[in-house]
């Protein structure tokens, strides 16, 4: 990809909140835009640590043991094999750069489980 992509633009095209879509690729990464409202699934990715850079909004990755906020121009690694879960109180645009075969909801499944659109 050598053209440039606009978030924005690329946010404002997504379906609904919770439906993931690639707007790159970088070596064996995928480059993912989603919108996040309300609580996620508690999950984890055994394989992949993953990368949450939020962009619009407030998110709150929730662990067992505590919860981390996440304001716009902030980014989390959640590392690989560590149980959390995603929640915003208002819609919440979320950047995420993780490895091209990573399912969204880790090893949890079930019907959240869906996959990236292309834009």
């Amino acid at each position: 990809m050598r053209d440039k992509v606009n978030l924005a633009e690329k946010f404002a095209q997504l379906p609904a909140a919770y439906q993931p879509a690639i707007v790159g690729y970088m070596n064996d990464y995928k480059l993912v835009v989603v919108k996040i409202e309300d609580e996620f699934v508690w999950h984890k990715h055994d394989e992949t640590d993953e990368l949450f850079v939020v962009t619009k909004g407030r998110l709150t990755i929730q662990f067992r043991d505590r919860d981390v906020v996440l304001e716009p121009g902030e980014l989390l690694v959640v590392p690989r094999g560590v149980e959390h879960c995603p929640k915003a109180d208002e819609e919440t645009h979320v950047l995420l750069i993780e490895p091209r075969e990573t399912v969204n909801t880790g090893d949890a499944g079930g019907d959240r489980t869906v996959e990236p659109i292309e834009l």
